[in-house]
């Protein structure tokens, strides 16, 4: 079985919806996933824009320690007021704060890739806190990654 990931709010390929939109609904996306592979232990999900003009890309959501039981996210978990499963850990995403932060890329930039990844990860934990940006959960998550499963969606802003 292959490792997918599939949403009721997005679409691989296709425009980021405005509820995804900083300025406009700024709401994590419903995420559900299936076919991890054995020895999975957990989950992460991260949100990276690798069009963002800082040289280093936008980190736009970070969870971690999503237990292995869990195989789906409602939309606006990752939002203020959402509802993660216990024990799961937001980082600091380039907004400065924990949580989802929906697109806001500068007008007349052209359009940006949002890559929403799940992973599935060989241990229960990792070392990662709310005060951790988006390159200390990928660091972790390289080192403990059975598999991942991607939905790219782009938004431009047209100003």
């Amino acid at each position: 079985m292959t490792f997918t990931l599939t949403s009721d709010d997005i679409q691989d390929g296709g425009i980021l919806p405005d509820a995804q939109v900083q300025a406009k609904g700024n709401t994590s996306p419903h995420l559900a996933w299936s076919g991890a592979p054995e020895g999975t232990k957990s989950y992460a999900v991260t949100c990276y824009d690798p069009d963002a003009p800082t040289g280093s890309g936008f980190w736009h959501w970070t969870v971690a320690n999503l237990p292995a039981d869990v195989t789906e996210l409602k939309t606006g978990a990752g939002s203020p007021g959402g509802d993660l499963p216990h024990g799961a850990v937001q980082g600091r995403t380039d907004y400065g704060k924990a949580g989802f932060g929906g697109a806001a890329p500068p007008a007349g930039h052209g359009p940006h890739r949002y890559i929403f990844t799940v992973f599935a990860v060989d241990v229960e934990r990792l070392d990662v806190t709310a005060d951790d940006s988006g390159a200390v959960f990928g660091f972790n998550l390289h080192f403990h990654t059975l598999a991942k499963a991607s939905i790219t969606a782009t938004y431009e802003n047209l100003g």
